[in-house]
């Protein structure tokens, strides 16, 4: 093994550091989600268009994500995690300046699916790199920590781009993010080694690669982890998809204020990331899993009895907190539990976990798009259902795992 690859027999390159490094690269699919939120009624206005057309551009992102996690995550077996990741890197921020200079609602779309294609690289590879070094509660804990950096950016980033909008126009947010992707590519070189060794490198090969595809999807346990995952991951995609004209067009929250709220979401998830953190190693990936799924149900149970009272703005905020809070702790020791079960094809068992998260969140967030725009009911109800399909997916299936 050469001295550029990191291993598990290396453990102590992993500092905080390059925690901060992992965290930064996995922000780049949340800030193009997060950060153009609020400017989402800006760009619908400015375009002329419907505000089911303008969630569309964040549907067609994240499906763009879900294909192109099962290309990644195979090329990432075969040729390495850092080329992989670099280059979908650079043509994610490419794809950022793209959609700063579009002048349709059509062409923004394409190009928004082009840059979920990209990012797809950075969260299939982040994943691969942590679980090159670690095993199962070793890896949910390493996740758990990166996912708190991943969480910072996020938790300001509605406000900037809130900010942005009302300053400099909805376009200066893409820009951002072209700029903070030449960022990461310099991080990149920097301090990511490449962490799978030559002798571990799978062929690529068509035939291998849709097959271990389809052996994952026929074992009962890994695809009830998988979709317990995705359906958890799906529900936040309901608030991404309408909250911002929830909050701000029917609750009238000013577009520079949903930021504040969004963050509550992030600082939830911030204190359920750290507690993970602190007790899978002591009370196991399943524990914890079974803490966070319960928390999602109570949480969408919430949602539905808030609305059934009419009880408007802050009859739905907490129930949303308590919700997206679960993401990381649900995400993390599911994927644990996942990949501690295929350790030769961690890239492809995590591009096939996150394309049923991206691709389901795709379809939730194109049902809540085509669902009324001026009623609360659409987010409220899949979000519901969300967390009782997540609890019901693992209680059957993934609990045996």
């Amino acid at each position: 093994m050469s001295d550029s690859t990191l291993s598990r027999s290396n453990p102590q390159t992993l500092n905080f550091v390059l925690f901060m490094v992992l965290g930064a690269i996995g922000t780049l699919t949340p800030l193009a989600i997060d950060m153009y939120l609020p400017a989402m009624p800006a760009i619908a206005k400015e375009l002329g268009v419907e505000a089911g057309q303008v969630q569309i551009t964040l549907t067609t992102y994240t499906a763009g994500f879900a294909i192109g996690q099962l290309i990644h995550g195979p090329l990432a077996d075969s040729y390495g995690r850092r080329p992989v990741l670099l280059s979908g890197v650079l043509f994610f921020g490419i794809a950022a300046a793209f959609s700063a200079s579009v002048n349709d609602i059509d062409t923004l779309t394409w190009v928004r699916a082009a840059q979920g294609f990209a990012g797809a690289a950075a969260a299939v590879i982040i994943q691969a790199v942590v679980r090159d070094m670690f095993d199962r509660e070793d890896f949910a804990r390493a996740m758990s920590f990166v996912t708190l950096v991943i969480t910072l950016a996020p938790l300001i980033a509605p406000m900037i781009g809130g900010y942005l909008a009302v300053w400099f126009g909805w376009r200066s947010i893409f820009w951002v993010l072209a700029l903070f992707a030449l960022v990461v590519i310099a991080l990149v070189l920097w301090k990511i080694p490449e962490t799978l060794s030559c002798d571990k490198r799978q062929p690529l090969r068509l035939g291998a690669t849709v097959r271990n595809y389809i052996n994952l999807c026929r074992n009962p346990v890994a695809l009830g982890l998988m979709l317990s995952g995705a359906f958890s991951f799906s529900g936040m995609f309901a608030f991404l998809t309408a909250g911002s004209f929830v909050y701000i067009d029917i609750y009238g929250v000013k577009p520079e204020h949903f930021g504040y709220l969004f963050g509550l979401n992030i600082i939830a998830m911030i204190i359920m990331t750290t507690l993970n953190g602190k007790l899978v190693k002591k009370l196991g990936s399943h524990t914890m899993l079974r803490i966070g799924l319960t928390v999602q149900l109570v949480a969408g149970v919430g949602l539905f009895s808030g609305w059934v009272a009419n009880l408007g703005l802050w009859g739905t905020v907490p129930f949303v907190v308590m919700f997206i809070g679960t993401l990381s702790t649900i995400g993390s020791n599911a994927m644990g539990l996942l990949l501690s079960g295929y350790p030769h094809i961690a890239g492809t068992a995590s591009s096939m976990a996150g394309t049923l998260r991206f691709g389901i969140g795709s379809l939730i967030g194109a049902c809540v798009a085509i669902l009324p725009n001026g009623e609360v009911w659409p987010m409220i109800l899949v979000m519901t259902a969300c967390s009782i399909l997540s609890a019901a997916f693992y209680w059957i299936f993934g609990r045996k795992a």
